[in-house]
C-alpha cells in the first residue's frame, strides 16, 4: 500500500483515533511488540517542558560531526511531517516514511493507536531499517505515559519543569515534575537541566536508583563572553564557541546535552573537536529564528511562561533601533497570561491573530488578554498570516516584527518566508 501518499496516511492518523491525545504506555507496546521493535542502539530520551527540541539538536549535531550515524525524532514540526524524522542529518522521505507507517498498520491488529504513537512507532522501524549507531527520542507530551517511553533509553535528560499541558500533566510543578521524571530509569544516568527542580523529581529518582545528574551539582556551566566552560567532574572543556542557537537559555540545553554525552563516554565517546563544531553548526528552525532586512523578522515558537521569558531576555539582549512588532496567536488551553506578562513591555506595538481549530482561539477574546496587560496598540486579524502582512505594512525601516505564540502561529509566517 506503499502507493497512498503521506498526506493521505496522515489524514487516515488523524481520523483513526478518537482523540488526538491518549496517554498510556499498553496500546502502543503491544503493537512494538507485534512488530518485534528491539533496538540494538543506544536511545537517549530527552523530555521537558521547554528546551527538549534545541538540546536534540546540540545531540545530532555534536554526534554527526563524530561520525555517528544518528537517528532524531521530534515534534510537532513545522512545515512537513518529514521534519520529525531524521537519519544523519536529513529529513527521510515521504517513501521510507510511508513504508513505516504501513508497517505498525500492519501489526496494529484491531486496536487503535494516536497520530503521535503511530508514528513513534514508524519512525523507530525506520531508525533500525536505516542501521542508525544512535537515536535521539524527543518526548512529545510529559513523560511517563508518552509513547516514546516504550523504549529503554541508555540515558535520560530533563531539560526543564514548568507549568503547561495542565490538563494532562497537572496543574502544579510537583505533579508535572513527577511525570516528566518517568522517564527516568533504574540504575541509568539521568540529566536534569532544570536548575530548581521539584521534588517530586529528584525523590523519584532515589526511589528508583537513576543516577541523577543535576545542573548545579554534578555539572554546571560559566559564560565567559565571548566563551563558556563547562565542567562535570573529571571532565572540564574550557572556552567552548557560543551555541548557534540564539539567547542566554541555550547554554543550559547545550550543557544539558553535553552532560548527556558525558555520560555516555563507553558507549558513544564524542571528541572536543566534535563538541566544537556541533555547537557551530546546530540548526533549528522557529526558535528566535532571524530573517534580516529593511525590517528583520524573528520567529520564535514560544508559547507558555517559561518561553515567553526566554524570549523576553532574548529580545533584551538583542536591542533594536527601531520599534519591535508582536505578531502574536495562541491556543485556547495555554495560559495567554502567563506568556504576555513577561513579554507586556517589549513590543510598541501588538498584531493578535485567530487560530483555528477546535484548540484555537479567536484573535478578539486574545486582544482583551494583552489589552490587560499592555494597554493600547493592539489590533485583531483573521489568522496568523494576516497578522504578520499588517505588521509588515505598518513597520519601518530599522524596526522588527517578532511571531510567536505556538508551532502553528510560527509555521504559518515560516511557510513565507522559506
Amino acid at each position: 500500500m506503499n502507493s497512498v501518499s503521506l498526506g493521505a496516511w496522515l489524514v487516515r492518523l488523524e481520523q483513526a483515533h478518537p482523540s488526538t491525545i491518549e496517554l498510556g504506555l499498553e496500546r502502543v507496546a503491544r503493537v512494538r511488540d507485534a512488530m518485534n521493535i528491539s533496538p540494538a542502539f543506544p536511545i537517549i530520551l530527552v523530555g521537558g517542558t521547554n528546551g527538549k527540541g534545541s538540546t536534540c539538536a546540540y545531540l545530532e549535531s555534536i554526534l554527526r560531526e563524530q561520525g555517528y550515524k544518528t537517528g532524531l525524532y521530534s515534534s510537532p514540526h513545522l512545515l512537513r511531517y518529514n521534519e520529525r524524522v531524521r537519519v544523519d542529518g536529513l529529513e527521510t522521505s515521504d517513501t521510507d516514511i510511508v513504508s513505516g507507517l504501513e508497517a505498525v498498520e500492519n501489526a496494529r491488529g484491531e486496536g487503535t493507536l494516536t497520530y503521535f504513537e503511530h508514528g513513534t512507532l514508524g519512525a523507530m522501524w525506520q531508525f533500525i531499517q536505516a542501521g542508525v549507531e544512535v537515536a535521539i527520542l524527543e518526548v512529545g507530551l510529559g513523560g511517563r505515559l508518552d509513547a516514546t517511553n516504550i523504549f529503554e533509553p541508555s540515558v535520560s535528560v530533563v531539560t526543564s519543569i514548568d507549568l503547561d499541558h495542565q490538563a494532562w500533566l497537572g496543574d502544579t510543578r510537583e505533579a508535572i515534575g513527577f511525570e516528566k521524571a518517568g522517564i527516568l530509569r533504574a540504575g541509568k544516568p539521568a540529566v536534569c537541566g532544570e536548575p530548581d527542580p521539584p521534588q517530586s523529581l529528584t525523590r523519584h529518582a532515589r526511589g528508583i536508583g537513576a543516577m541523577l545528574f543535576q545542573t548545579g551539582r554534578e555539572f554546571s556551566f560559566r559564560r565567559r563572553e565571548p566563551v563558556w566552560d563547562f565542567v562535570m567532574g573529571e571532565t572540564s572543556l574550557s572556552e567552548l564557541p557560543q551555541p548557534a542557537l540564539s539567547g542566554g537559555h541555550q547554554f543550559q540545553n547545550a550543557a544539558s546535552a553535553l552532560a548527556a554525552l558525558a555520560v555516555s563516554t563507553d558507549q558513544l565517546p564524542v571528541s572536543l573537536g566534535a563538541i566544537h563544531q556541533g555547537l557551530k553548526s546546530v540548526r533549528l528552525p522557529g526558535r528566535f529564528q532571524s530573517f534580516p532586512g529593511q525590517v528583520e523578522v524573528v520567529l520564535d515558537v514560544a508559547h507558555n511562561p517559561e518561553s515567553a521569558r526566554a524570549l523576553a531576555e532574548n529580545l533584551r539582549m538583542h536591542a533594536t533601533r527601531g520599534n519591535t512588532h508582536a505578531v502574536f496567536a495562541l491556543l485556547a488551553d495555554k495560559d495567554a497570561d502567563g506568556v504576555i506578562a513577561p513579554l507586556k513591555d517589549c513590543f510598541d506595538t501588538w498584531f493578535v491573530a485567530s487560530l483555528a481549530g477546535a484548540r484555537g482561539q479567536s484573535a478578539e477574546a486574545l486582544a482583551a488578554k494583552v489589552k490587560r496587560h499592555s494597554g493600547e496598540g493592539v489590533t485583531t486579524h483573521e489568522n496568523p498570516l494576516a497578522a504578520f502582512l499588517a505588521a509588515k505594512r505598518h513597520a519601518s525601516e530599522g524596526d522588527r516584527i517578532i511571531a510567536f505564540g505556538s508551532f502553528y502561529t510560527v509555521a504559518e509566517i515560516l511557510q513565507t518566508l522559506s
